[in-house]
């Protein structure tokens, strides 16, 4: 038994300690919102955060969240947290979504970005396509998530 928190509850699970993080939330918490891509880290569908770090559930265990907080999109964009609203807000007015099954890991990664620069600080295209980097989208909507960044980090300054 594995005791985890997750968006702010604390759960327990009856699974191996190498079980991927995402594989407990999908599976074992029914929070399907976070997505499985390529089961190797390296697409972003799956993009959680860990204490507030953008990570890679489906290549993490469940042993590595001991202790921390792990954050979901169900919980990410709530109206309650600033930068999520402003993500979830700039992602409809810049209509990012087009297929949509990438979209929970370009918004897990977009905010922990967000949260991470400087109050007032306006990224560059080149900052955000930085950052966003390791998140792939096969209907290649690049420009409007470039676009809905640049307008919450312009939304929360």
């Amino acid at each position: 038994m594995i005791q985890l928190v997750v968006n702010g509850r604390k759960h327990t699970v009856d699974l191996d300690s190498a079980t991927p993080i995402l594989w407990a939330l999908r599976d074992a918490l029914g929070l399907t919102g976070t997505k499985f891509g390529c089961g190797a880290g390296l697409c972003g569908a799956c993009t959680v955060h860990l204490d507030g770090e953008a990570i890679r559930s489906c290549s993490t265990a469940i042993s590595d969240a001991k202790g921390k907080r792990i954050t979901t999109i169900e919980a990410a964009t709530a109206s309650t947290t600033r930068i999520g609203a402003a993500v979830h807000a700039a992602w409809v007015r810049h209509d990012v979504a087009q297929c949509g099954y990438c979209q929970s890991g370009q918004i897990m990664s977009a905010i922990a970005f967000l949260n991470g620069l400087p109050r007032g600080t306006q990224p560059s295209a080149a900052d955000i396509d930085t950052a966003m980097a390791g998140n792939i989208c096969r209907c290649g909507t690049y420009a409007r998530i470039r676009a809905a960044v640049a307008d919450a980090a312009s939304a929360i300054a």
